[in-house]
């Protein structure tokens, strides 16, 4: 997701190309089109060098009646998205966020999680394992349990794709939570979470506005080890909780190249043991 606009200017095989030549050999695919080229490319990368697509991305179904979602749905494509994912030879397969339509209640969330568990079935007979990424909103609370929880707990064949950074920002301890989803989880969101600084000439307004953005908007997502997070700790947890993938991820990068951000990341993980990841 952070490199969409450089494949979008320099074709996903250059990219993931110049992102292997950084030193990661394994990528999750979010937020491209899935177009007979690029999945075509995403092949030939494979084949030249090495890499692994290690999860693919998809919606569920459209949000209305009048507006689609963006890129392939399990309700639309399904038979597609088995064939992409099946022709670069990825068995993970993730929502990447909950639909607008199936926020607010307990019962809608009951409802989601089990469209997803009906097509997890379909995906397992395939050979493909379905994943629901969380950001924060999943851990609003329905008669006192975390909707996040509810989706786990009415559901067998999903899985669950943790997100550090949003974890966090929901008030939550993630190495906890890590420990809460052992064994329904195989990949995890690597982020750091920091606070920038504080330039008050980039605020509109005044006054209690100027206050009010200074407040809400200084909360960023962090390259690896320039945040606040505990991350070896998190990263164990990860490990011990069952993830076999840590994708490297940050969802704005503040004026900084994405290139940059990588290495700044991968970086902080060689100097901390996980030279083997590289």
């Amino acid at each position: 997701m952070m490199l969409k606009e450089k494949v979008n200017e320099e074709g996903i095989y250059n990219v993931l190309k110049k992102v292997h030549d950084l030193g990661y050999n394994s990528f999750e695919v979010s937020q491209i089109e899935m177009s007979e080229h690029n999945v075509s490319e995403m092949q030939r990368a494979i084949n030249d060098l090495g890499i692994e697509i290690s999860a693919m991305s998809c919606g569920v179904e459209d949000i209305s009646e009048t507006e689609k979602f963006p890129g392939d749905t399990l309700q639309n494509n399904i038979e597609k998205i088995i064939a992409d994912c099946k022709a670069v030879n990825c068995n993970i397969l993730r929502i990447g966020m909950l639909p607008i339509n199936y926020m607010g209640s307990k019962a809608k969330a009951l409802t989601f999680a089990n469209k997803c568990e009906f097509y997890a079935k379909q995906l397992k007979a395939e050979g493909i394992d379905l994943y629901y990424h969380a950001h924060n909103l999943e851990f609003v609370k329905y008669d006192g349990h975390y909707m996040l929880d509810l989706m786990r707990d009415n559901t067998t064949l999903l899985g669950f794709e943790l997100d550090i950074h949003w974890i966090w920002r929901a008030g939550l301890d993630p190495i906890a939570v890590l420990k809460n989803y052992k064994n329904r989880i195989r990949a995890i969101h690597l982020k750091d979470y920091r606070i920038g600084e504080i330039d008050m000439d980039q605020y509109p307004g005044e006054g209690h506005e100027k206050i009010y953005f200074m407040l809400h908007m200084i909360t960023q997502f962090a390259e690896l080890g320039e945040g606040n997070l505990p991350l070896l700790q998190i990263i164990q947890a990860g490990f011990d909780s069952g993830s076999e993938y840590f994708f490297v991820e940050q969802d704005a990068l503040y004026g900084k190249d994405a290139y940059d951000c990588l290495v700044t990341s991968r970086d902080y993980l060689l100097a901390n043991g996980y030279r083997d990841w590289f």
